[in-house]
């Protein structure tokens, strides 16, 4: 029988009536009955003192009970309940050893200890043995009648009592058959049962409702002790599987499983002692409540300790784990298991109640590790489905079907990979968990939606800013009358072209038409906004450009050459035209005309700036300045307008300022260019030179000699002039022109005398050397002109292609 087959014994209550909680707990141990469930047996023996129940017992179940010595006298052997393990017997069976009744010892308190402990032999046993003398059957006055008695009145203190098995052993038996003896025995208790009082409930209740009652008879220990032990081994062998169905307990009822016994002991006593009712199926429903708390919170702390599950804990923390769902079932299901072994024979309500806690601790427990793998496999979803949403976008697939087949496969990968993290004894949802996937997947969505709009949209108002910023500076710069026309024409050339290009960029994204319209809509209203951006700059810097143009045309001629102020040309005219074409300029950035409005901006201009007098011959009568105001009237709204009437007056007068210089000195230059050519007297002189000088022509035809000394002379003074430059020198005026001459004067005579007298030291040379032609000195026009601009600009013409451009800084006339 293995460990078990050594007797193993315990002092459960002592005589004050103590309960022993170490020593069963210790019993239970060495005997290990929390292993036997409900397959164990509990068996007690009552009687009166000194009736040989420990001798019955040490002989019947091989218990090392104290025994009386007779030599010594009868005398109280038991004290208190002894309890012990039976040796050899299955089920495991449990002996209590009660002390006997009716003992001198206890006096007058005799009673009540003799019922408290036969209620709780009737409570904790399976069979009750109740010994007694063969002689006093049929007496009235019988010691085995007030043992009767208390067994029935303590078992009415019992609600819904266990059946037990009492079986009466008759001591000593006398030469009397069983036969004859039984029935007598069986009229007396029925007599008993008769005569005891019972609730209302009970009244007609039969004895055989509450016992089995079993009667044996045994010989006399001391007179035939061999017949006593054959007799005690034949009725050993019916405790053999007593409570199999047939055995001796074999229709027990209400019994507390082998590892509630010692609690269910302690609490019956308890209430003995404290004189109260014992209400055994509550007591049944309490140690089945204790012992289940109890036994799951072993198993708690078994879990909370398992390694398997304390590594499958802390790696979640940092990383999924896969057949996590698997890995944590099955550890559940071992610990439940574990509790359903050990509390299967407990009552079913509070061990499902009990087991149905101990799993919500559990699940509470690692609710928080299956949520991190939930975590970790959104987490891992999210980036999955960003990867291949990018590479999606990448390889050209439209932006809607991209994120709708992505999302699709992410959430369906999402969903298999929650349903593996699931916990069978868990019915958790991961919804939650699902619902913020998919809002992060539309935020991501969302926010790649607005990147790559965004991306799209300034990538064509770029396009837009390079073909139409350049080309409309151009025009805006060669001012005319089809400039603004040529401006709308490009502006509605790109911009179709714009927002077709970006109309079909927008349909992979499957926008309503509202949203799409909007954005083709601001697409071209950058447009419009790009050329009135570089209209609004062209315009800050008009003065510039108006100065440009009239350098440009003063200075030039109808071929773009560079102009000679000879003394021929028309000042008045040149200056007139050139500010016209500059007014020109200044009405074309007047105004914004991106709307083919027409309007009479430029004849306003012309009729207040070039032409006052016809203007207010026009307006006589009126005496208001029409650029006297600070919006256009043909101009609405007024945002088009980037030059008001008052500033573009105001620019004209700054303009008219900086080049009044200009045409100063070109009429400087004129003069001076006609100082220079015109070296005969006038008319009047020479008519007064004619009357005057006839008389001495008339000496030069007498005397032809002084015409030859007349003609050298002229030849030196014609040599002088060319060598002293006196035209040249007088240009800078009359006085620095004598200084120059008079410093020159000697040396040049000088030089001139020098050369005559080497032509005349040399007759005889058959080639004479002639002198080298005086070369002619240049004339830098810029000294009295300054016609040279500050700027050189290039203006072209849609219309007639005609360029002019500036003149170089310092331009030589030969």
């Amino acid at each position: 029988m293995g460990e078990r087959d050594h007797c193993c014994s315990t002092h459960l209550i002592d005589g004050d009536g103590t309960f022993n909680i170490t020593g069963i707990d210790s019993f239970m141990k060495e005997v290990k009955l929390s292993e036997c469930g409900l397959s164990y047996a509990v068996v007690a023996i009552m009687g009166p003192q000194s009736s040989g129940k420990s001798t019955l017992l040490n002989h019947l179940f091989g218990t090392n009970f104290r025994e009386m010595d007779a030599f010594k006298g009868r005398s109280q052997t038991t004290k208190g309940i002894w309890m012990a393990h039976c040796v050899g017997i299955e089920p495991c069976t449990i002996v209590m050893d009660l002390e006997g009744t009716d003992g001198r010892e206890r006096g007058e308190d005799d009673t009540a200890f003799e019922k408290q402990s036969a209620l709780f032999a009737l409570a904790v046993s399976d069979i009750v043995l109740i010994n007694m003398w063969c002689h006093d059957i049929g007496r009235e006055q019988a010691a085995n009648k007030p043992l009767l008695k208390t067994v029935f009145q303590v078992m009415m203190r019992l609600f819904s009592p266990r059946k037990t098995t009492l079986m009466f052993v008759i001591r000593d038996k006398t030469r009397t058959p069983l036969e004859n003896l039984e029935p007598v025995l069986r009229e007396d208790i029925q007599k008993i049962w008769d005569s005891v009082p019972k609730p209302q409930a009970h009244k007609e209740t039969p004895l055989s409702e509450f016992f089995n009652v079993e009667v044996v008879a045994l010989s006399s220990f001391e007179e035939k002790e061999e017949h006593f032990k054959e007799q005690v081994a034949n009725l050993r062998q019916r405790f053999f599987q007593s409570i199999a169905p047939g055995g001796l307990a074999g229709d027990r009822r209400g019994v507390v499983p082998a590892s509630g016994f010692s609690f269910s002991a302690q609490q019956i006593w308890k209430v003995i002692k404290e004189n109260k009712d014992l209400d055994l199926p509550a007591h049944k429903v309490m140690v089945a409540t204790v012992r289940c708390e109890e036994i799951a919170n072993e198993k708690f702390s078994s879990f909370i300790a398992n390694e398997e599950w304390r590594q499958l804990e802390e790696t979640v923390q940092s990383h999924p784990v896969p057949g996590f769902g698997r890995k944590l079932t099955s550890i559940l299901e071992v610990c439940l298991s574990e509790y359903d072994v050990e509390a299967t024979y407990f009552d079913e309500g509070v061990r499902s109640s009990k087991r149905k806690q101990l799993e919500d601790k559990l699940l509470q427990l690692v609710q928080p590790a299956y949520q991190f793998m939930l975590g970790h496999i959104r987490s891992g979803t999210f980036d999955r489905f960003k990867e291949a949403f990018q590479n999606s976008l990448t390889e050209g697939k439209g932006f809607a079907v991209a994120a709708r087949d992505c999302t699709e496969y992410s959430m369906s990968q999402f969903d298999e990979a929650s349903a593996d993290v699931d916990i069978d004894q868990a019915n958790w949802d991961s919804s939650r968990v699902r619902d913020k996937l998919r809002r992060d997947i539309d935020a991501h969505i969302e926010e790649v939606r607005a990147a790559k709009l965004s991306e799209l949209t300034t990538m064509y108002e770029t396009k837009l800013n390079e073909a139409l910023s350049g080309p409309v500076e151009a025009l805006l710069d060669g001012a005319s009358d089809d400039t603004w026309p040529a401006i709308r024409k490009l502006l509605r050339r790109e911009t179709e072209t714009a927002v077709r290009g970006f109309s079909n960029a927008l349909s992979g994204f499957e926008m309503d038409e509202v949203t799409k319209e909007k954005m083709l809509l601001r697409l071209e209203d950058h447009a419009r906004g790009v050329v009135e951006a570089k209209a609004k700059e062209e315009a800050g810097r008009v003065v510039i450009r108006m100065k440009d143009r009239f350098s440009t045309l003063f200075s030039h001629d109808s071929d773009s050459m560079p102009r000679v102020w000879t003394g021929k040309e028309d000042i008045r005219a040149i200056t007139k035209t050139a500010r016209s074409a500059s007014l020109k300029l200044l009405s074309v950035m007047a105004a914004v005309r991106l709307d083919d409005n027409a309007d009479s901006i430029e004849n306003t201009l012309a009729l207040a700036l070039i032409d006052p007098k016809s203007g207010a011959a026009a307006n006589r009568g009126i005496s208001i300045d029409a650029l006297a105001s600070s919006s256009w009237e043909e101009v609405v709204p007024s945002s088009k307008t980037l030059l008001t009437p008052v500033q573009c007056k105001s620019l004209w007068r700054q303009f008219k300022v900086e080049t009044e210089y200009t045409v100063s000195q070109a009429i400087a230059a004129q003069e001076a260019s006609k100082r220079s050519n015109n070296w005969l007297p006038p008319p009047w002189a020479i008519v007064a030179l004619v009357v005057l000088g006839f008389n001495e022509f008339m000496t030069l035809l007498r005397n032809p000699l002084y015409l030859g000394v007349i003609f050298v002379a002229f030849l030196l003074m014609k040599a002088l002039w060319v060598q002293l430059d006196i035209s040249g020198e007088f240009r800078n005026g009359a006085l620095p022109g004598i200084l120059s001459i008079s410093t020159k004067f000697l040396p040049t005579v000088m030089n001139l005398l020098r050369k005559l007298a080497e032509e005349g030291q040399s007759p005889g040379n058959a080639n004479p050397q002639r002198n080298p032609p005086v070369p002619a000195k240049t004339v830098t026009s810029n000294d009295n002109g300054g016609l040279s601009s500050s700027a050189s600009s290039e203006i072209t013409s849609s219309e007639n292609g005609t360029e002019y451009s500036s003149p170089a800084p310092r331009q030589k006339v030969q």
